[in-house]
């Protein structure tokens, strides 16, 4: 597996890995249950995961939707 980014929105989060979805690419978040229970502070962020193979790809789609930048 592979970072693909890392973010602290939720809704963020939800779009991109329905928008990998919508083209075939399964993506895994991780860290979601450590950040819920940290609170509001957004010290911990969130990470959607690739496969290796399909990261060239789903790399691609964050540049063409505009959320290749979002690191925190």
């Amino acid at each position: 597996m592979k970072e693909l980014i890392r973010c602290n929105d939720p809704v963020l989060i939800s779009y991109i890995v329905a928008i990998l979805k919508d083209e075939g690419i399964d993506a895994v978040v991780l860290d979601e249950h450590t950040s819920i229970l940290e609170g509001s502070i957004g010290a911990i962020q969130r990470r959607i995961m690739v496969i290796e193979e399909d990261h060239a790809a789903a790399q691609q789609i964050l540049e063409d939707i505009g959320e290749a930048e979002v690191k925190g």
